[in-house]
């Protein structure tokens, strides 16, 4: 195939600022663009958009196309839907050129979340100067479309030991999965089940190993902690020192103001320690597109956790429409970028009837936790609170964070024993070592 003429490109809102910066690099180039959209952050769904670059693709009024959402994959799981579509995620150079040198890619997927701008016009680059041209490579891409391939896995049986092996392997690999939610037995309790998902065309099996259910008290209470320092004076060296502490007790993340994301995953870059930040801390007043926006930004540095603070006022107000657009529209961005999103309802502000439609409005946007506080307000986390949140979100599979006040192993031990999976607190290391001490002592 000779240079493309024809590109269409379109993005979600997590990719649209991307988007610009590619058409006019693109235009600037010397190619016809087609942007299908989207036209603003607006939290829209990104295989509308995908599927839209895709059919451009597939009735030949593009030559290529290009898709860019939070991460990459899930465009290109859309737009490789569309028949005669054959596109691929690249996040840099080697694999933009091997999708279309060795499988012919014409649709071309990038993660707004995962690349800088100078980096995406130089995958875009690559990728439409590349061409696949050695026949053994046109062989197996024309292998795609044949259906007598895939005829061979027809009668593909699988014994017990198959089974028990392939589970085996999945929880060495992945380990126990604490944000599942469990109603039932799991493909490791039923190899039987586990075949007939695999005659019936399933392709991947999730097992999900036990875990501590909410209410146990974890025997390593560090990896229930987000090592915490959100004081706006934090400095460089204490935050330093706070990475160094949370790799030496192994907490579960650090939480940091958004200033210091980079420099913290840099340093915890290889380890089990996350990095945690906060959006729209602490008033929650800012409009749903400035915290999705944060939240995009943090991920792109390096946050794996992010921790919001929902529209109090609106929540307060009745505005239940406006949190649930706040709420979601840092989720979808969070989801894209593969982090985790923590809601924080201040709930020292709040009715218990208001904790409860907070709570539930979290959960309808499909947030991962709910969050008590800021630890800048009038109180911080209770029993009380931890117990009707985690009533609220515990069936969605939902988890609750305790923060606020919570300075001893009492404090910790109580929260967790009203339904919290994760608490933050800045006096981590006297709480972890009070929990040793108490152990050792019983």
């Amino acid at each position: 195939m000779s240079r493309p003429g024809n590109i269409a490109i379109g993005a979600d809102h997590g990719g649209f600022d991307l988007k610009e910066v590619l058409v006019a690099h693109l235009q600037a180039a010397g190619y016809r663009v087609s942007d299908v959209g989207t036209s603003s952050r607006e939290a829209v769904d990104y295989p509308v958009f995908a599927r839209a670059v895709a059919e451009a693709v597939s009735n030949g009024s593009a030559d290529v196309g290009i898709m860019i959402d939070g991460a990459g994959i899930g465009s290109c799981m859309a737009a490789n839907k569309i028949p005669g579509v054959r596109a691929a995620m690249a996040y840099d150079l080697s694999s933009a050129r091997n999708s279309r040198e060795h499988n012919n890619a014409n649709v071309l997927t990038l993660g707004a979340g995962l690349i800088g701008a100078a980096l995406a016009k130089q995958i875009a680059d690559a990728w439409l100067a590349t061409e696949c041209t050695e026949s053994r490579h046109l062989n197996r891409v024309a292998m795609f479309a044949d259906d007598s391939v895939a005829s061979g896995l027809s009668g593909l049986t699988l014994s017990d030991q198959d089974i028990e092996r392939v589970v085996g392997r999945l929880h060495e690999i992945l380990g126990p999965v604490s944000g599942a939610a469990s109603n039932g037995a799991s493909v490791s309790d039923d190899p039987e089940a586990a075949r007939e998902f695999v005659r019936l065309g399933a392709t991947g099996l999730t097992s999900v190993a036990p875990v501590q259910r909410p209410g146990d008290i974890p025997g390593d209470l560090a990896r229930y902690i987000d090592h915490t320092l959100l004081k706006p004076a934090a400095t460089e060296e204490q935050i330093r020192k706070l990475c160094a502490e949370a790799l030496e007790f192994n907490f579960r993340s650090v939480c940091i103001n958004p200033t210091w994301v980079a420099l913290a995953a840099s340093l915890l870059r290889g380890s089990e320690v996350l990095t945690c930040t906060v959006v729209g801390f602490p008033l929650g007043a800012t409009e749903p597109a400035i915290k999705a926006m944060e939240a995009r930004r943090a991920i792109r540095n390096g946050a794996r956790e992010i921790d919001m603070v929902l529209n109090i006022g609106a929540l307060k107000s009745g505005d239940d429409d406006l949190v649930l657009r706040d709420i979601r529209a840092v989720v979808e961005d969070c989801v894209d970028g593969g982090a985790v999103c923590k809601v924080i309802l201040e709930t020292a502000l709040l009715t218990d009837d208001e904790k409860r439609r907070a709570s539930e409005l979290a959960r309808r946007a499909r947030a991962h936790f709910v969050k008590t506080s800021t630890g800048f307000s009038t109180g911080g986390a209770t029993v009380s609170d931890v117990a009707l949140m985690a009533e609220v979100v515990r069936g969605a599979g939902m988890e609750v964070k305790a923060s606020g006040g919570i300075s001893s192993y009492d404090d910790a031990k109580a929260m967790i024993e009203a339904g919290a999976t994760r608490l933050g607190a800045s006096a981590s290391i006297g709480i972890v070592r009070e929990a040793k001490a108490t152990s050792v002592s019983a």
